[in-house]
């Protein structure tokens, strides 16, 4: 079981809606970052088809995570019930049309006793901090955000833009278009939470000890990237700062950095000038 010492979902822009979402059931916790490719039409949300799944994730891992025994298993059977919610309100076009999808980065925790079993889609990270002190990391996190930063950095320069602004500009449009063509003509559609069950073939497992007095923080990459972007602390400060102070103040701070110290996305490229940002920090 679970006790949760804090949460924190803010959206990365007010005029947006949060795509990210947190969640916890007895046994189990998550995290969940959900996106689409800009300018596709919603179909199931009024603004993001995005933030449609990820409530819908969140409902149902709420329903059924008690009485699961399997991540894979479980994250499968969600992924088939968003798959015909989706269709059944969808035009026929995009029931196979896997680039129109709204996609998740996710983890999944579940405490076994005394291991913690973790699956991972994406960029979510699951910070584990032990009793005596030392801090695991789990998940892709950390080499996804430099691939993600690298590239930020060539779009941004060669279009002389800043993070606020490269989504509109014809630098980062041509890439995405590139990107989008070359995933459909793959025929694969991604290792992500998604329309496409069979992605769970594909998730990361990975496992840890999980004592009594055990904290966890599930984190999103706008939350992590005080750690593996903006390299404001390592994960065992954030672990502290947050069993310390609360996640509230990390968060504060993540967008001190993003809106005082570094709007022109200079120092740390990237492609939003926020994030959304979410965390649940839990103790075992």
């Amino acid at each position: 079981m679970f006790t949760v010492l804090d949460r924190i979902s803010w959206p990365g822009h007010p005029d947006k809606p949060n795509e990210d979402i947190c969640g916890v059931s007895g046994d189990w916790a998550w995290v969940i970052d959900t996106s689409i490719f800009p300018g596709t039409k919603p179909v199931m949300h009024e603004k993001s088809d995005a933030a449609w799944l990820a409530r819908f994730a969140n409902e149902r891992l709420s329903d059924l995570a008690p009485q699961a025994q399997d991540g894979v298993a479980l994250l499968r059977h969600v992924m088939e019930e968003a798959r015909t919610a989706y269709r059944a309100v969808a035009p026929a076009e995009r029931h196979e049309d896997f680039v129109a999808w709204p996609l998740g980065a996710m983890t999944l925790v579940r405490r076994n006793g005394s291991v913690l079993d973790a699956w991972t889609f994406g960029d979510t990270t699951a910070y584990l901090r032990q009793p005596d002190g030392s801090v695991q990391v789990l998940g892709d996190a950390p080499g996804l955000r430099e691939a993600e930063a690298s590239k930020a950095a060539e779009l941004m320069r060669q279009a002389g833009s800043r993070p606020t602004a490269i989504l509109d500009e014809p630098v980062f449009l041509a890439w995405l278009g590139e990107r989008r063509e070359r995933q459909r003509k793959s025929g694969v559609p991604a290792a992500l939470l998604s329309l496409d069950p069979d992605a769970v073939g594909r998730l990361r497992h990975e496992t840890a000890p999980c004592e009594e007095g055990t904290a966890i923080l599930l984190a999103s990459d706008g939350f992590s990237a005080l750690v593996d972007l903006y390299r404001a602390m390592d994960a065992k400060a954030l672990m502290e700062a947050a069993l310390a102070t609360g996640l509230e103040s990390l968060a504060k701070l993540a967008r001190e950095i993003e809106t005082e110290r570094d709007p022109e996305g200079r120092l740390f490229p990237r492609f939003k000038s926020s994030d959304d940002t979410t965390a649940l920090l839990l103790r075992a």
